[in-house]
């Protein structure tokens, strides 16, 4: 409706009973899904992006537990003189 603009966004929000900064919203957001945007991500991009962030978080954490790991078998192996 509104993206054909056969309507008016405010009219198409009180239709849908929501705010037009909304509507505009998910129009914009439509937009870069359908042909990308150099300026705004798509869902998809954002999809991957929450992932890759998730499984970045679980790797630091992986790397300081071996980190931790080492350091303690280092401390456990040192001989007495």
């Amino acid at each position: 409706m509104a993206r054909e603009r056969a309507k008016p966004i405010a009219e198409v929000a009180k239709e849908l009973r929501i705010s037009e900064s909304c509507l505009r919203k998910w129009l914009a957001q439509a937009d870069a899904d359908e042909r990308g945007s150099e300026t705004r991500l798509t869902s998809d991009e954002k999809k991957e992006l929450t992932q890759l962030r998730k499984d970045k978080r679980r790797l630091e954490l992986e790397v300081d537990i071996l980190k931790r790991t080492a350091a303690y078998f280092a401390r456990e192996n040192v001989l007495p003189n």
